[in-house]
C-alpha cells in the first residue's frame, strides 16, 4: 500500500510540474507564425517525452517490475508509425511508454472531439496535436446523408500537421480491454484476444494512410494467471511485463483501396443525400 501512494505521488506530481509549460507552449502556438509553429510543436513533444522518461525513472526506482521490451531496436523517432496492439489492462499504456518513448516518435490516440472539454488533460492532448475526430452516429447520418464522409475530412485537416513531422498512432483493434467474459460472450475464435474491429483502423488509413511509414504489430504479455491493475503496478506487485514488436510493411494497395472506398461513398451519398437517406431508412425497415 505505502509503495502505491508513493509511486501515485511522484508520478502525480511529475504531471503537475510539467502540465504547465507543456499547456503554455502549446497556447504559444496560437500566435506563432508560419513554421514556428513547428517549433513550438517540438518543443511541446520535448516536454511530453521528458515526462514519459521521468515516468519510466519512477517506476524503476519505486517498484520491481521487469519491462522486457523486444524488437525495439530498429524503431526510428523520424519514421512514422501505425500501431496495433492488445488492450488488457491500464498498464497497457505504461507498457507502451517503456516500449516506444524516444525510440518512436510521441505516441498518440484518436480521440473523440468532446474529449477536449476535459479539464487541464483535453488542454494537453490538444497541445500534443491528438487528432480530434468529429465522429457522426449511425442514426444521425440516416437524418443527415450529405455529411457522410465529413468527419474524415475534419480528421484529414487536423493531421495536416504530420506532414511536417513524425507521429506514431495507436490503435487497439479489439475496441474494448479483453476478459474473459468478453471473450466468451463474443465466441472469440482467438485464444488470447477477442474479436477484432477493423473500423478504427480504417478510418485512420483513411484520414493518414500516406503519412505512415511502418506498422508495429504490438503485443503486450503478462505472465501469469491474469492482467494486473494499475494499482498492481503502483504497489510493485507485477514482476515482469513483455513488450513484443514486429515492424511490418504497409501495403500501398491498402490504404489507396480504402480511401477510394471512403471517398466513392462519400460522393455518392453528397450527391444524392435524399435518395440516400431514403434507401438507409427502406433498408431499416426491411
Amino acid at each position: 500500500m505505502l509503495t502505491g501512494l508513493v509511486t501515485a505521488l511522484l508520478l502525480s506530481l511529475n504531471t503537475l510540474i510539467l502540465i504547465g509549460p507543456l499547456v503554455l507552449l502549446g497556447l504559444l502556438k496560437l500566435i506563432a507564425p508560419g513554421r514556428s509553429r513547428d517549433v513550438m510543436s517540438a518543443g511541446v513533444m520535448w516536454f511530453a517525452e521528458t515526462w514519459a522518461e521521468i515516468n519510466k525513472a519512477i517506476f524503476a526506482l519505486c517498484t520491481p517490475t521487469r519491462w522486457d521490451i523486444r524488437g525495439a531496436e530498429a524503431l526510428d523517432t523520424q519514421t512514422s508509425y501505425l500501431v496495433m496492439s492488445n488492450h488488457q489492462s491500464w498498464v497497457d499504456i505504461p507498457a507502451l511508454i517503456q516500449a516506444l518513448n524516444r525510440r518512436a516518435p510521441f505516441f498518440k490516440f484518436f480521440l473523440k472531439k468532446e474529449l477536449i472539454w476535459v479539464p487541464l488533460l483535453g488542454l494537453a492532448w490538444w497541445a500534443l496535436d491528438y487528432p480530434f475526430m468529429k465522429r457522426y452516429s449511425k442514426a444521425f447520418l440516416a437524418k443527415h446523408p450529405q455529411l457522410r464522409g465529413k468527419d474524415l475530412e475534419i480528421t484529414r485537416k487536423a493531421c495536416e500537421l504530420y506532414k511536417r513531422q513524425p507521429v506514431t498512432v495507436v490503435n487497439y483493434l479489439e475496441g474494448t480491454r479483453f476478459t474473459q467474459a468478453k471473450h466468451d460472450a463474443q465466441a472469440s475464435p482467438f485464444r488470447n484476444l477477442l474479436k477484432p474491429k477493423a473500423g478504427g483502423v480504417a478510418f485512420v488509413l483513411a484520414a493518414m494512410g500516406d503519412k505512415l511509414d511502418r506498422l508495429l504489430d504490438v503485443t503486450v504479455v503478462y505472465p501469469g494467471k491474469q492482467a494486473p491493475g494499475f494499482w498492481d503496478l503502483l504497489c510493485g506487485r507485477v514482476s515482469q511485463v513483455i513488450v513484443d514488436i514486429q515492424s511490418r510493411e504497409i501495403a500501398p494497395e491498402l490504404i489507396t483501396g480504402i480511401t477510394r472506398m471512403t471517398r466513392f461513398f462519400a460522393r455518392r451519398c453528397r450527391a444524392g443525400s435524399t435518395s440516400c437517406g431514403e434507401r438507409r431508412m427502406s433498408g431499416s425497415n426491411n
